[in-house]
C-alpha cells in the first residue's frame, strides 16, 4: 500500500477513535506513577512530589483547556465538534486562533495530557508521551486536512501555505468572526475540564494508598476538585440532554 493511502486509513481509524485511545495512555500513565510511588516509599514515608509541583502539571493542563476554550468558543457550528463518525466542517476557520495555528484543539489536547503526563515525575514516561502523541495526531491531522483540502480547495491552500500546523505564529492574528459564546464552550468542553480535575484526584488517591496504605484524602484539595468537576459535568449534561439553556443558534 502507498504511505500516503496507509497514512490515510491509520488517520481515518484514529480519528474515529481520537477520543478513547488516548486513555491508554492515561492507564499507561497511572500505572507509571504508581510504581515510582512505590519505589519511593521503599525509602520514604514523604509524599514522591510536591503539591506545587502537582499544581504546575495541573496549570499546564488547565493552560491547554484555555486554548481550547478560544478555539471552541469562537467557531460556528458543524466545527470543532466531538464527532467521531465521519468529518464535518460546513465553513473554513481562518480567524481567531486559527490564524496563527491550523489544529489549535489539538495544542490544546497536547498540553491538557501533558499535564497529567507530567504527574509521573518520570522523565522517559514523559518523553515518549511526547513522541507518541506526535505519531498519534500527526495521521489524524494528515487526514482532516486531506478532507478539509478536498472541500475548500485553493481557499485552504491558501491558509495552509501561511498557517503553522502545530506552532503558533502570533504576527499574522486576525480578530475572530464570530463572538465568543460561553454556552457552547459549557456544552462542548464539559467533558475535559471534568475528567482533568478527575484523573488529578485518581492519581492523588492512588499515591496515597500506595505510601500509606490507606485513602484519608490527605489532600483534601484534589477531593474537592474532583468532586466539583464531577458535579459540573453531570450539571452540564443534563442541561444539555433535557434543555436548551446551553443552545445557541448557529453554534
Amino acid at each position: 500500500m502507498e504511505l500516503v493511502k496507509e497514512f490515510d486509513r491509520q488517520g481515518n481509524w484514529l480519528f474515529k477513535y481520537r477520543g478513547t485511545l488516548p486513555l491508554v495512555i492515561l492507564g499507561m500513565g497511572l500505572a507509571v506513577y504508581a510504581y515510582m510511588v512505590w519505589q519511593h516509599a521503599q525509602v520514604s514515608d514523604l509524599p514522591y512530589t510536591s503539591t506545587e509541583y502537582q499544581f504546575l502539571c495541573l496549570a499546564v493542563g488547565l493552560f491547554g483547556q484555555l486554548i481550547r476554550i478560544l478555539t471552541v468558543g469562537f467557531t460556528p457550528k458543524n466545527t470543532s465538534g466531538r464527532n467521531t463518525e465521519e468529518q464535518v466542517a460546513d465553513t473554513l476557520n481562518t480567524s481567531g486562533i486559527y490564524s496563527v495555528v491550523r489544529h489549535p484543539l489539538y495544542v490544546g489536547n497536547f498540553f491538557m495530557f501533558l499535564g497529567v503526563a507530567m504527574l509521573t515525575a518520570n522523565t522517559w514516561f514523559i518523553v515518549a508521551f511526547v513522541l507518541a502523541y506526535w505519531l498519534y495526531y500527526e495521521r489524524i491531522m494528515y487526514t482532516e486536512e486531506q478532507f478539509i483540502e478536498g472541500k475548500f480547495g485553493d481557499n485552504f491552500r491558501a491558509w495552509a501555505g501561511v498557517t503553522p500546523a502545530i506552532i503558533p505564529y502570533f504576527g499574522q492574528w486576525k480578530n475572530p468572526n464570530l463572538e465568543f459564546s460561553l454556552k457552547k464552550v459549557l456544552r462542548q468542553e464539559k467533558n475535559g475540564f471534568a475528567a482533568l480535575f478527575i484523573l488529578f484526584f485518581i492519581f492523588d488517591a492512588v499515591g496515597e494508598y500506595i505510601l500509606y496504605g490507606e485513602i484519608t484524602f490527605r489532600n483534601r484539595h484534589w477531593l474537592i476538585l474532583g468532586v466539583a468537576g464531577a458535579v459540573l459535568y453531570l450539571i452540564l449534561k443534563v442541561l444539555k440532554n433535557n434543555t436548551k439553556v446551553l443552545s445557541v443558534e448557529g453554534r
